[in-house]
């Protein structure tokens, strides 16, 4: 199973639009005025189905996950010199890859359960999310929206 995150090109706060291969929506994500990103995710009939919103005054970017309104886990990333590296408190699951170029896999245990990469020739940042189960789709793409938005913080701040 597949999905399209697709950036929306003029927008002012973070906001996303999750296509499936067919073309139709998903998801929507969208941004909230706060301190730290706020990123509520919506299902295709607009109901709010997660939240990923980070933890300020943390040295590093670090965010909680909300399936609902319950707690899920929370993603951080570690200082290290060269490469972005996450530290997932998450369903047991771990990442490893380039995540600055946007391509990685999320394991669970020995399996890669999900895989991240970047669309070429797409107008607008597009990026592709191939799932083996399609059970982890939502908590698959509220991980993938928290590592963009810790990559971004850390941009931001750097």
């Amino acid at each position: 199973m597949k999905l399209l995150f697709k950036q929306r090109f003029f927008s002012w706060f973070d906001s996303y639009d999750i296509y499936d291969e067919s073309g139709a929506t998903r998801y929507v994500v969208k941004g909230q005025l706060s301190w730290g990103h706020r990123l509520k995710i919506f299902d295709s009939f607009g109901q709010e189905v997660g939240l990923v919103q980070e933890r300020v005054l943390t040295l590093l970017p670090k965010f909680e996950l909300y399936v609902g309104e319950q707690y899920a886990g929370c993603v951080s990333k570690e200082f290290t010199l060269f490469k972005p590296k996450f530290h997932v408190d998450f369903n047991g699951w771990r990442v490893e890859g380039d995540f600055l170029g946007w391509d990685y896999d999320v394991y669970n245990g020995c399996s890669s359960i999900i895989h991240i990469s970047k669309e070429p020739f797409r107008w607008g940042d597009t990026y592709t999310i191939n799932f083996a189960d399609p059970q982890d789709e939502l908590e698959g793409l509220m991980l993938v929206i928290a590592i963009d938005a810790a990559n971004c913080t850390q941009n931001n701040n750097g």
